[in-house]
Formats: C-alpha cells, structure tokens, sequence
C-alpha cells in the first residue's frame, strides 16, 4: 500500500482505496478514466478513418482509373513511352499497346500493359534500321563534301518515305478490319496517347472518335512546336540548320533555305502518302495536318534550358527530363570499378539504341585515345573488342546510363545527341563530348555546345589525336562542368516534377473527355486566312478605290471650275 498526494494542499478526503488495496486521488482516478476514454475514441476514431480511406480509395479507383489506347514508335521513342505507360499504371489506369508483328523493342507481355499484336509490319525494326545506319556510317566516312552531304540527305528521305508508306498500309488494313476497330471502339477507351513522329496513333484517334495526346517531339512535319505554333524564321531556328536564336543576316538565309528544303520533303514525301489516305477515310475537305494540330495536349519531351525561346500554344505542356530520376545503386562489380577509379574518376560512353558498333579503325581510334588517360573509361560497344583497348577501360554490351550518370564520380559522358541522353546529361550535371552521327543529332549538339558545355566532333574527320584533345578539354577545363552545373540546376527548378505535369494533363483529358478549350482555330484556317492575306487584299483594294474616286472626284471639280473659267475667258 502506497500514499501519494494529489497535491500539497490535499485532504484526507482527497484519497480514495484502489483495488489492489493501494491508496491514490481522485485526480487520478478521473485522469486515469480520462485516459481511457481517449483511448477507445481514438480507437473509434482509426476504425472510422480506414473504412473512409478505403471507400475513398475505391472510388479513386472507380473514377481516376481510366483506359489508355498506346499508339507508340519503336526504338528510343518507345523506351520514353514506356515511362508515361509504366507510371499511368502505377495510378491505376488500364493501358493498352498496340504493337506491329515486326515490333522491336515494345515486347507483346509486360505487367504494366495489355498488347494488341496486329497483323501487319511498321517497317521500323531491328534489321532495316540496322541497315540505315550503316549505309549512313559508310556515306560519312567518304569525306564532309557537299555531295556527301546530298547524299545522305537523299538517302535520309527515302528511309523516312519508305517508313510512312509502310505505316499508310499498315493503317490501311487496320481500318478495313472491322472486327479489329468494333473491338477498339467498344472497349470504350477515354484516349489514345501517341508519338506523332509517324501518324498511325493521329489517325486512329480520330477514327475512334477519341481525344488526343501527343508524346512528342518531332511530327512528320518536323519538330512539333512547327505544327501548332507561330515560327518566325527571323529568330526561330529550323531544325537541322544547326543555328541558335540570334542570326546574323547571312545566318537568316540559310534559316529560310533550309525551311524551304524541308517544305519540299513534306511537299514530295508526306503528302502525297497522307493526302489520299484520309481524304479517302475522313473526307476530302480534311487535310491531314489539321487531325494533328486538333489534338488536346502536346506532351513536348523539351523545355526552354534545351530549346531556344520562341512563341508557344495554351495546349503544349513542358516535360523535359520526365524520364531522369536520382541514380540507383550500381550493381557491385560496377560499383567497385567505379570506385577503382580513384580522384579520377570515370568516362561513361554509349551510342544510343541504334548504333551499337563502330566501324573497326573507329574503335580503335577510341580504345586507344581512353587508354591514355588516368580516368576509368565504361563502354557500351558490342562489335568486335579493339586490339589497342587499355586497362583501364571497361567494355559491356549494357549499361544503366541514369545511374552511371548521376554517380558522384562521373566526370564526362560521350554520346551520340540523342534527346534522352542530353536530358539526362543535364539532369546529373555531366558535360558531354559529342559524337553526333543521324536525324536530330547534330543540331542536338550544337545546341549543348552553344551553352558551353560540350565539345562536338565530326564523325567524318574524328581521329585518336582530336578525340584524345577534346577528352582532355572536357575534362580538365573547369568551365564545362560549371555551366552545365548551372543548366542542371535550372532544369530541376520547377514547381512540379515533369513527369508529375505529364500525368496530371493526361488524367484532365480523362476526366474532361478532351481540353477544347485550349486548342488555337487557327488549324481550320486555310494559309490566306492565318496569314490575314484576304484581309490585307481588301483594305488595300478599299484604299486603292478610295484612292481613284478620290482622283475622279479632283479632275471632275477641277474640269469643272477651270474648264468653266476657260469657256468664259475665250
């Protein structure tokens, strides 16, 4: 038996007998009591919030989960794709795939997405573009002439042909399958999510009747701001011309030289595959362009650390880098390599999706440049090993390129130009030297080193001296690692992650069955009317009028008072 007083000042009748025959308060007792019905309405109070967070949650379901229709493009457009589809699943949408039977790299079984293999050949695939690329490997290597350059241009063009007739027949038996579009129009899908660089998902979409989501960076018009926005040719670069912003008056011909180039590709290659197809399908007064300017968000794998300034639409949505994320441990071997390197520190290369050897005088060059540094050197090359390969330098047929990159000890990364790989670049901080070979590559460059941090070599005239030279510049010229520093920490200043932006106008279409409201009229426009060329035509004919009624009225009056002055006087 114990004695414990509420207070100083407590009485005798302030104490009361507990059952285990001890003495305490009644202040105990009431807090004791108090405590203890806390407790079971606290209790109550967990029970009724999960049975409100699973109710809520069901509903979530009931309402966010929406089914997605994937209209994708192979290669490393499929591989940022996947990103989008990976993460609507995680949310809780239902994706669907459709695949082409000679699909590459979108495989028919995955847990994030159902597939729908059709019975037809995109043309995009392993062996054609393995082919494409060595023709185009081969053509370089014959010098940095002009005829070259025609060349490849010409053979460029008839790649890009061959790959939009393809897909026009592919589309073909796709719409004439009416048990194939009657299964896809009832399963009642609230989008399609597409890559409009070919126009497969463009055209479905329509056919079905469903609003439209853009992944994009280039149309078969070009690069996709081209399509829906104004581009003035004065400060607005065309892709390809390897010109920034600011153009002197030689540079804005050579601007309007390669925009009238490009007018001819679309005028000889695109629309003479497009124009039939959907003026059989949709009707002749549709022309093609306007079922991709009527779509409801544009998704631009870009924003404006990478792109010059320029006039953009209410619809296009930035998500540049979406796909960058903090680096993941690397697996132990590669770790310990790595971390073998020492205050060095490594240089981390690959080609990209489509280049995955060299020719053999090329890789030699390069094995034997890397083994004359001090830095660890992780090669992703799966032609034949370089004789003059050094210690130093590890050879694989993959790497995880995000983490490897945003390893503390990553000092370079050496890459072909391909958007994925600048934006990831610019996410971990990591200066580039740059070996641009095809498509967009060249002027993805230019644009990296412009800013400063990256040095580009020409594939026609590289060597072991000048790759060798440009290593050490990268390396030890504390400038280029600053400025990208600078550029990375620009990119990842935002208010929201990409990726995050890029759901959130996914599921608004979702839920508002389209975003009408920010789409511009100007694609129902014909050229002289965006162009306010009827307008200026008829207030120069009004002034022109004006004008000789004015002239009329003036010799009428003025024959009319000196002719009359005349006939006096004689």
């Amino acid at each position: 038996m114990y004695i414990s007083p509420a207070s100083s000042k407590s009485t005798p009748s302030s104490w009361i007998l507990c059952k285990d025959d001890g003495w305490t308060s009644n202040y105990e007792l009431s807090l004791k009591t108090c405590q203890l019905e806390a407790h079971e309405s606290l209790s109550e109070m967990y029970r009724l919030t999960l049975v409100v967070l699973a109710a809520l949650l069901c509903s979530a379901a009931l309402v966010n989960g929406g089914k997605v229709l994937v209209f994708p493009v192979e290669g490393s457009h499929w591989i940022n794709m996947k990103v989008l589809i990976e993460e609507l699943h995680s949310r809780g949408h239902e994706v669907t795939v459709l695949r082409p039977s000679d699909a590459w790299y979108v495989k028919a079984e995955s847990p994030h997405y159902k597939s729908i293999t059709l019975n037809a050949a995109s043309g995009v695939n392993r062996d054609n573009m393995g082919n494409f690329v060595k023709r185009t490997l081969e053509m370089q290597r014959q010098g940095a002439s002009f005829w070259t350059r025609m060349a490849l241009e010409i053979d460029l063009v008839k790649e890009f042909y061959e790959m939009n007739r393809v897909l026009i027949v592919l589309m073909e038996k796709m719409f004439e399958d009416n048990k194939l579009m009657q299964s896809l129009h009832d399963a009642k899908y609230d989008l399609v999510l597409t890559d409009p660089t070919y126009g497969g998902g463009v055209l479905l979409a329509h056919r079905l009747g469903l609003p439209l989501v853009l992944n994009v960076r280039w149309t078969i018009h070009g690069e996709g701001h081209t399509s829906i926005a104004p581009s003035p040719l004065s400060y607005v670069p065309v892709t390809g011309s390897e010109l920034a912003d600011k153009m002197t008056f030689t540079e804005r011909v050579k601007n309007m030289l390669t925009y009238f180039f490009v007018c001819l590709q679309i005028m000889y290659v695109i629309d003479p595959l497009y124009k039939p197809f959907v003026h059989r399908h949709f009707g002749p007064d549709v022309h093609y362009i306007e079922l991709f300017q009527s779509a409801d968000i544009w998704l631009m794998r870009n924003d404006f650390t990478f792109e010059w300034p320029r006039p953009t639409m209410p619809n296009v949505v930035y998500m540049s880098g979406f796909q960058c994320k903090p680096a993941k441990p690397l697996p132990k071997e590669l770790e310990d390599f790595v971390q073998s390197s020492g205050e060095h520190g490594v240089i981390v290369m690959t080609l990209g999706t489509l280049v995955e050897k060299l020719p053999e005088d090329i890789t030699e060059d390069i094995a034997a440049a890397f083994a004359q540094l001090p830095q660890k050197v992780i090669w992703r090359h799966k032609g034949k090993r370089p004789s003059m390969l050094g210690k130093n330098t590890l050879m694989v047929e993959w790497l995880p390129q995000n983490d490897l990159l945003g390893h503390p000890k990553t000092r370079v990364f050496v890459a072909h130009g391909g958007t994925n790989g600048m934006q990831e670049a610019i996410y971990h901080g990591v200066p580039l030297v740059g070996l641009p070979l095809m498509f967009d590559q060249p002027d993805n460059f230019f644009r990296m080193k412009a800013r400063g941090v990256a040095k580009v070599l020409d594939f026609e005239t590289m060597n072991r001296d000048n790759f060798l030279e440009a290593l050490k510049e990268v390396l030890y010229q504390p400038s280029y690692r600053e400025k990208m520093k600078v550029l990375s920490s620009l990119h990842r200043d935002q208010p929201m992650k990409p990726l995050d932006r890029a759901m959130f106008w996914i599921e608004f279409v979702m839920r508002h069955k389209g975003a009408a409201h920010l789409r511009t009229e100007s694609y129902k426009m014909s050229t002289i009317q965006y162009h306010s060329i009827d307008v200026v035509a008829f207030l120069l004919a009004v002034v022109l009028l004006v004008f000789t009624v004015s002239v009329a009225v003036i010799k009428f009056v003025w024959r009319r008072l000196f002719g009359r002055h005349k006939v006096k006087k004689e």
